[in-house]
């Protein structure tokens, strides 16, 4: 599978999906680890087998077999922290922020790519978990060592793109089971 194939996977309501997706996949803002580690673990953040299959298969010829693993770390790291600090920020009671949270994030300190490509990988799927406290923590640092905003904009651009597509296909297999 290919994008390509993702692309022809969504039905004519979703036409804007697919040309989303196949204007992505050429950006040039990103360079490849940086897009392709993007939609690698947007992919995995959402977990729709469709479309992470075929994600993977784009990725597998533009990654190294390090980057195709921390891309899915950053996925599984944020699928736990995105719901650990979303409710430190929503709770009323800060009393929480003051406690150490005691989970292990040791991947966060050695993801085996450039930090600075794993932070926007972050940064994509804390916007897929709706986490704002990490969208802010993950562009902030990106921010701080100089990566530009149209970089952060369009691993977000990504983010939304895949999640879309994902809820698409997941939609069409729903109905074509029923």
């Amino acid at each position: 599978m290919s994008i390509d194939t993702l692309r022809d996977l969504m039905p004519a309501y979703a036409k804007d999906i697919s040309l989303n997706l196949g204007s992505l996949a050429s950006e040039t803002v990103l360079n490849d680890q940086q897009k392709w580690g993007c939609f690698l673990a947007s992919a995995h953040a959402v977990g729709v087998a469709p479309v992470v299959k075929a994600i993977e298969a784009a990725a597998a010829e533009k990654l190294s077999p390090e980057a195709l693993n921390a891309a899915k770390a950053a996925a599984a790291i944020m699928g736990m922290n995105n719901i650990y600090y979303r409710a430190l920020h929503l709770m009323k009671n800060q009393e929480y922020t003051t406690i150490p949270a005691r989970l292990r994030m040791n991947i966060l300190a050695n993801p085996g790519v450039d930090k600075m490509d794993f932070e926007l990988w972050s940064t994509a799927v804390s916007a897929i978990n709706g986490c704002g406290a990490c969208m802010d923590a993950h562009e902030g640092e990106l921010r701080k060592h100089g990566v530009p905003a149209a970089q952060v904009q369009t691993a977000l651009r990504i983010g939304a793109v895949v999640h879309a597509a994902s809820m698409i296909a997941a939609s069409e297999t729903a109905l074509a089971s029923a």
